[in-house]
């Protein structure tokens, strides 16, 4: 531990992370340092201003990590997590990770089934397990299953389900499966009480941040000229899968506000289909209710 006469100022280490950050074009660039400062210092973030001085090594450190962001590789893959309701994932290379507005989609699932005991819930394009884990973070009492059909993936699902077995959490119930089988999940056919899904949905070609461009797994992103190809599976599983009075919620490319709740509604076995928006007022997710 250095004396006090050798430590440095936390603030300015991480004023100087920003101003770096900034310069290559990262979005978010204070916020970006501070995490990774946060991250280093083994710290929540919002206590950063209860740390002064740090040693020498902390700043050489944070500096060292500041230069891998600034070269665009993601935050995430840098601290080795993501957030998804009150669940932390492991995340990395091999799989795609979270973003805070599939929160939105969350959070309307979770209210929809407010009053169902027990219910059924599946997550198709499941990743890391984010939406299946937080689901089952915030209802014990679901029976959540989770599909997935890259391999890298899945083992990154696995690892979080195992992680989260172990802080007390109820399993949930991986499935190696694609959404393009007619068969997938047969056995659960007319009974399910919610389907969620975040799946690829970015048209090929769209200009995208390096970040996605060079580190999510391509085919986690994009689907197809329109972004619809995984989307149109996914509604013709999700009106097999559920009960009567069962909901779905897709998210989609904002670009996909109009093309996606018309792809609901033309199966006529879902209602009430309803487009929102996100936090900044973009379509982010489709809902559908089984008649």
């Amino acid at each position: 531990m250095a004396d006090a006469r050798h430590r440095l100022p936390l603030r300015l280490a991480i004023m100087d992370a920003a101003r770096i950050l900034a310069a290559a074009g990262v979005p978010s660039a204070r916020v970006d340092a501070e995490m990774i400062a946060a991250h280093v210092m083994g710290v929540d973030r919002m206590k950063l201003p209860m740390v002064p001085l740090v040693d020498p090594q902390v700043v050489d450190e944070v500096g060292r990590l500041v230069r891998q962001r600034a070269r665009r590789i993601p935050l995430q893959h840098l601290t080795g997590w993501a957030a998804m309701g009150t669940v932390v994932l492991e995340v990395g290379p091999g799989v795609f990770v979270p973003r805070p507005e599939t929160e939105l989609l969350l959070e309307w699932g979770i209210a929809q089934l407010r009053d169902v005991a027990r219910p059924v819930v599946v997550d198709l394009c499941t990743g890391s397990g984010a939406l299946a884990l937080a689901f089952a973070a915030a209802r014990p009492d679901a029976v959540v299953h989770a599909v997935e059909s890259e391999p890298s993936a899945l083992a990154w699902a696995r690892r979080n389900a195992d992680n989260r077995t172990k802080v007390g959490d109820s399993p949930i119930r991986l499935h190696s499966g694609d959404v393009t089988e007619s068969d997938l999940l047969s056995e659960l056919d007319g009974a399910v009480d919610l389907v969620l899904c975040n799946p690829p949905y970015v048209p090929d070609g769209t200009p995208v941040p390096p970040e996605v461009a060079e580190h999510d797994p391509a085919r986690a992103v994009f689907a197809g000229a329109d972004g619809l190809d995984v989307i149109r599976h996914v509604v013709g599983c999700a009106a097999r899968l559920l009960r009567n009075g069962g909901f779905v919620a897709i998210e989609h490319d904002d670009s996909q506000g109009v093309s996606v709740p018309a792809l609901l509604a033309a199966r006529h076995v879902l209602g009430e289909v309803t487009g929102h928006l996100d936090l900044v007022g973009r379509p982010r997710f489709a809902t559908a209710r089984r008649n």
